[in-house]
């Protein structure tokens, strides 16, 4: 049968761009014409008068048996042709709406499959992917025949019935099929090349029906292609759709193309004199022009409003080893113009979905349209025959020699990490519509960031506050992601207890974008602490499925506060979670404002009343006169010098009948008393108190000083309530806490302590918290 292509086992173009002198409606009739020429004659011949005898291929597949041997010269031929005769006895009498035998769609599906480099398992799979669907075939009986690897293949790629799951069996089909890819990623790949298949004949569908496949093909398959890496799928797949949902943009874009045809093209010029400097270097290479097929023509004319003659192709230089890659990247730089802001390194950090490639640009001075920009991508051979073919192309881990011996395929290999990612927040999407949702919401972020652990070899494995020890790898995030995503996607549903988060040694928020190659550290509390649960605002940082639907979860199975009694909810509340930041702080005591220590609910008995000596408050503060002079509730220490107990304090009134208490050197009283304000007198009730303090840590910046000193504050029982580390200046680096001690008394010797951490060489109190 004559095909459209016929690739080599060194670079297969088994589904080529659109010519750019054809539309795809044009080129699709093409192509029909044909297969219905060449091939569809022998495929109606075996399916109305049965198929070939059994010792041999079957006529109807002798295309699909020579593309398979091209990719794998020692493949079986026998199983494809047991699997050919079982397909085609089974849909002997279905007929497809274009009116041919139906066993034309899982045969066309297979070539597809076999001139990407399929191997004979997949093949074998595909041949049979409709039988058990529309047919008597049982799933048992594939198994039996064809081993349980190719029975899990159909299993994958069989759809729900409709009639038992009604509007839910679209989402759960497509839900099915990814668990099922999760143990082997070919069930992905068959279904792709069945919606291609699907997309090349839609046009005897009513409209909007083809409106509804084309959004969920662009939505779901197009994206799946790209993270499956299938290229030659992807783009002709764009193409089909954009023809169908956006016609005149289409016709735009066609247009353009024709126009562009009956001129020279001047990448042929600069494909010479690429040729001609690589043959001088010695570097054996083969330089082709690749025309840009319709979508992407749309999109570099969206992107940049007009089109230059040198836009609608792209150099493709392929060589033989990587380092010849960079060989000819220095020669395109030495002897062309380059475009620096081109540049891009796919060799050195492969796409996630394993795409490998130099893009660079250079500029074309020497042509008949000078100062054009030529686009320019370098890759070896395997490399060319996995960015088009992905998984397709790779072989899988290891042969089965009773069903693929020489055939390049065994059983799956390993998961990629954006599958797994799927797989498990799946699992809490039980809801369909919640599911399909969220599905095109994680298939439309088509860009990932890489986050790593913080290296903290020093922390205990079984640290309650650090990594999971045993899942030590990096995150694979997409871009935009925030630390609330990574606490997720680290810790499950023990995020619920995440405090904090420290990204590059840095304390930050966690509402903070992650960036590639970030370094993290997120902070839970102690598994033996009730888990406080999500912050308020985490469902607005979340951008991963699994983060929201554990965040919803939990909001869900909880009943939401009255809110009849909010003054009796605020305690509740703020005992929840110091913050969902970074700087861990304290939520207000029962009735505080702010933030703020040192206050009781209004209208609540102050505690402590000492006679008539005057009023002493959860502060520690006794404010001196008679009972009653200054409202309990309204005592608070000075935030700009926050006094603890042993200090010299004085008092100065304040707005709303309040008092605010300063170390008699606080810069801020000194100047209150200058300018003649009257202060109120106070002393401490007892030393023996708790305190809140603030200190500034002055060290040389090194390796683990941020956990020797939060050690020595833990080992005098301090809870901080808050922490930041400014970035390091020549060296130095200055820590600020924010704690809370159960002693007052104790502050000097913590401090001392502090001093003792290796590389401190000052710790003062703050005239100013952070807090």
């Amino acid at each position: 049968m004559t095909t459209e292509v016929t690739p080599t086992p060194q670079s297969p173009r088994p589904v080529p761009a659109v010519s750019p002198q054809l539309p795809p409606h044009e080129r699709t009739a093409r192509r029909t014409r044909r297969v219905d020429v060449a091939g569809l004659r022998r495929i109606r011949r075996a399916a109305f008068l049965g198929g070939a005898p059994r010792h041999s291929v079957p006529d109807a597949i002798e295309h699909l048996a020579r593309a398979h041997r091209r990719h794998h010269p020692r493949a079986p031929l026998e199983v494809l042709g047991e699997a050919y005769r079982l397909a085609e006895a089974a849909h002997r009498g279905q007929f497809r709406k274009s009116g041919d035998p139906y066993i034309t769609h899982p045969v066309a599906v297979t070539l597809i499959l076999a001139e990407l480099g399929a191997g004979t398992t997949t093949l074998t799979a595909s041949l049979l992917h409709d039988t058990v669907e529309d047919t008597e075939v049982t799933l048992e009986e594939v198994r039996e025949r064809f081993g349980p690897g190719v029975g899990h293949l159909v299993d994958g790629v069989t759809k729900l019935e409709k009639v038992d799951w009604g509007a839910a069996a679209e989402p759960e089909t497509f839900r099915k099929m990814l668990v099922a890819a999760g143990s082997d990623v070919r069930v992905m790949a068959i279904k792709l090349a069945d919606r291609l298949h699907n997309m090349r004949t839609l046009g005897v569908m009513r409209p909007e029906k083809q409106a509804r496949i084309a959004r969920v093909t662009r939505d779901v398959l197009i994206p799946l292609a790209e993270r499956l890496g299938v290229q030659a799928l992807k783009t002709e797949l764009e193409d089909l759709v954009f023809a169908i949902l956006h016609p005149e943009e289409h016709r735009r874009a066609m247009d353009l193309i024709r126009a562009r045809a009956g001129h020279p093209d001047p990448l042929e010029g600069v494909a010479e004199r690429v040729r001609a400097v690589l043959r001088e270097a010695g570097i054996a290479a083969e330089v082709r022009i690749r025309p840009r097929h319709v979508f992407s023509v749309h999109r570099v004319l969206t992107k940049r409003g007009a089109l230059s003659p040198h836009d609608f192709g792209r150099l493709l230089i392929l060589v033989e080893e990587k380092a010849d890659c960079y060989g000819v990247l220095g020669e395109l730089h030495t002897c062309f113009s380059p475009v620096v802001s081109e540049f891009k390194d796919f060799i050195a950090t492969p796409k996630f979905n394993l795409y490998q490639s130099l893009h660079t640009a250079i500029v074309d001075d020497a042509g008949e349209e000078p100062g054009g920009v030529a686009e320019v991508l370098v890759r070896t051979h395997r490399m060319h025959r996995v960015a088009e073919a992905g998984v397709v192309a790779l072989p899988h881990a290891e042969a089965d020699p009773a069903v693929d011996p020489g055939g390049g395929e065994g059983e799956a290999g390993e998961r990629p990490d954006w599958l797994s990612r799927l797989l498990e927040w799946q699992r809490e999407a039980r809801d369909p519509d919640t599911f399909w949702t969220e599905l095109r919401e994680e298939l439309s972020e088509d860009r990932e960031i890489v986050v790593f652990d913080e290296d903290e070899p020093h922390r205990s494995a079984a640290g309650p506050t650090g990594l999971d020890p045993a899942d030590p790898g990096p995150l694979h995030l997409p871009v935009g992601a925030t630390c609330v995503d990574a606490a997720y996607a680290r810790h499950g549903r023990r995020a619920h207890a995440c405090v904090g988060a420290r990204v590059n040694g840095r304390l930050v928020p966690l509402g903070t974008p992650l960036g590639d190659g970030d370094t993290v550290r997120l902070l839970l509390l102690p598994e033996s602490e009730p888990v406080p649960g999500p912050g308020a605002d985490w469902l607005e940082h979340a951008r991963t499925p699994a983060a929201r639907l554990a965040i919803r979860a939990w909001a869900a199975d909880r009943p939401a506060p009255d809110p009849v009694a909010p003054r009796e909810a605020a305690p509740a509340r703020s005992r929840r979670r110091p913050c969902a930041g970074a700087d861990v702080r304290p939520a207000p005591l029962p009735g505080g404002s702010g933030g703020s220590p040192g206050t009781t609910p209004a209208g609540a008995p102050a505690p402590g009343v000492n006679g008539d000596e005057g009023v002493a408050t959860e502060t520690g503060i006794v404010v001196e006169g008679p009972r009653g002079a200054v409202p309990a509730d309204r005592v608070r220490l000075a935030r700009c010098c926050t006094p603890v107990p042993a200090d010299e304090v004085t008092a100065f009134p304040v707005r709303g009948g309040g008092v605010t208490v300063h170390r008699e050197s606080c810069p801020a009283a000194c100047r209150m008393a200058r300018s003649g304000r009257s202060a109120v007198p106070v002393r401490w009730r007892d030393t023996a108190t708790g305190c809140r303090v603030t200190l500034h840590a002055e060290a040389l910046g090194r390796p683990h000083l941020l956990a020797e000193l939060t050690e020595a504050l833990a080992e005098h029982g301090a809870s901080v309530l808050s922490a930041e580390v400014e970035p390091p200046q020549e060296r130095r680096v200055r820590h600020t806490y924010t704690l809370r001690l159960p002693d007052a008394r104790e502050l000097p010797r913590l401090m001392r302590a502090m001093r003792g951490v290796p590389g401190v060489y000052d710790v003062v109190r703050a005239l100013r918290t952070g807090a």
